[in-house]
């Protein structure tokens, strides 16, 4: 059973959290999930064991109107999200953390780096997809959804995972006061970038794009051929937890 944390807006944050026990005062890692997903992801759950195998400090949550969280996805927009995110990170979080972002938790991630500065200590992101309501979403949509959307609120796009995603016109117009690629990016630290080159859903450019913009001392972005967008076969998986590994082991060094 998840644990619950009420954040300052109100929001009831379900959450799973693993205790360091063997690593001192090295970071903790933090699991930021994608658009409608949840802790409960393949991805989360192998991390969550990683933890528990090495002793880490472990964080993983679901995002309001998201998998056992509060409020309706409907309702959520980015902001919001980046909201509960810093609450969570803030709350249950001591000293520094490495942030892995999957998908829109790549975006909530690098909106982490520019919030909580100085408790990012470095970055894996997986299908990284910042801005991509902006980028993607809107910029695919033809004149009748646009229309739809600013007329009736809403308009629903098909999903390969499960019921239509409802996108609405708030989800893009506060989308775009949380844009990352437009203004700079400062990145401190160790940042791995995890590409799958079969991603139907982020494009590689988007990984490029955002490989380009950042600025720092540590950064490398690693395609894997023929890896789709859930990154999450034993081989992804193995590269999550060895590219993770080294995040921390270059910290360690410094």
């Amino acid at each position: 059973m998840p644990e619950y944390l009420e954040t300052p807006q109100g929001r009831r944050i379900a959450f799973h959290r693993v205790a360091g026990t063997g690593q001192g005062t090295g970071p903790g890692v933090v699991f930021l999930g994608g658009f409608k997903s949840d802790m409960g992801g393949t991805k989360a759950v192998f991390l969550d064991d990683w933890a528990r195998r090495t002793g880490r400090a472990f964080l993983r949550f679901d995002y309001s109107g998201h998998g056992e969280s509060s409020g309706a996805f409907e309702d959520g927009a980015i902001g919001d999200w980046a909201e509960d995110a810093a609450a969570a990170i803030g709350a249950l979080t001591e000293g520094p953390q490495v942030l892995v972002g999957s998908s829109m938790g790549g975006w909530m991630s690098l909106l982490m780096c520019k919030r909580l500065v100085g408790k990012v200590a470095g970055l894996v992101t997986i299908a990284a997809a910042p801005d991509f309501t902006e980028d993607s979403m809107w910029a695919a949509f033809d004149e009748g959804q646009r229309k739809a959307l600013l007329e009736d609120g809403q308009v629903a796009l098909p999903s390969e995972y499960g019921d239509p995603y409802v996108i609405t016109r708030r989800l893009i117009e506060e989308g775009r006061t949380q844009l990352v690629l437009r203004d700079p990016l400062v990145l401190p630290f160790p940042v791995r970038c995890l590409q799958g080159t079969a991603d139907e859903d982020v494009d590689m450019s988007v990984a490029l794009r955002l490989l380009d913009h950042a600025q720092g001392p540590d950064m490398r972005l690693t395609l894997v051929k023929g890896a789709d967008h859930r990154f999450s076969d034993d081989a992804c998986l193995a590269l999550i937890e060895t590219t993770l590994e080294e995040v921390l082991s270059q910290i360690g060094a410094v």
